[in-house]
């Protein structure tokens, strides 16, 4: 009976590369669910071979299983974490098909909270790093930031986190979409797509925060 990979990748056997060397194509494989190795090797904290999967044998570090989950969704270390954002370029971004990204969906499954913290770090810094418009001049104030998309209403007001922290979301909500509105493809469909994600997105990290402080009702 041939050697199970799936297998192999968790118990991290000395096994599975030289297996995958003979038959690269194996490197590649999804079980029935979307399941890869690299999604197990990142569940199981198994670098060495998750490096080896994208770096030596090309797979796509954002492959996505039956529910559009990459491998940053079932990380449980921030190691693992690490390896697949800083060194193997996996997206913060990506939806699964519940409409969470792997930090809104390790959030609520509040079990690995270093892990959702460390991502939600690594998200502000990429949204620091944004271009600020197609002439890299910054914005002075908030004076330019054009109103939101039609049929989406949102204001500072409606987003209430905890009172100790609430100037920093509001200002930082405000930074990122004062930066949006210095792209040169503001004014198009997928411009104005990016705003109503972006408002959207923080009401929805709202809404789970929310969730996880209020008290439970019998």
């Amino acid at each position: 009976m041939p050697a199970n990979p799936f297998l192999l990748a968790a118990d991290n056997s000395p096994a599975l590369l030289p297996l995958l060397r003979e038959n690269p194509a194996l490197a590649a494989q999804q079980d029935e669910h979307g399941y890869s190795l690299i999604h197990a090797a990142a569940s199981y904290n198994h670098l060495d071979l998750l490096r080896a999967l994208v770096q030596e044998f090309n797979i796509d570090v954002n492959i996505r299983d039956e529910d559009e989950e990459t491998a940053l969704f079932v990380v449980e270390t921030v190691d693992a974490a690490k390896v697949l954002v800083e060194e193997l370029g996996a997206e913060l971004t990506i939806k699964g098909s519940d409409g969470y990204s792997a930090r809104q969906k390790i959030t609520v499954d509040n079990e690995f909270p270093d892990v959702a913290e460390y991502l939600k770090l690594k998200e502000a810094e990429q949204a620091r790093d944004l271009p600020n418009g197609v002439n890299g001049e910054p914005v002075q104030d908030g004076s330019d930031v054009p109103p939101l998309p039609e049929g989406l209403n949102v204001s500072f007001s409606t987003i209430t986190p905890a009172e100790d922290n609430e100037n920093e979301v509001d200002s930082e909500l405000r930074r990122r979409i004062e930066e949006l509105a210095q792209r040169g493809d503001f004014h198009s469909d997928e411009g104005q797509a990016a705003l109503r994600q972006l408002v959207q997105d923080a009401i929805a990290d709202e809404n789970l925060t929310d969730r996880n402080v209020r008290p439970r009702q019998d």
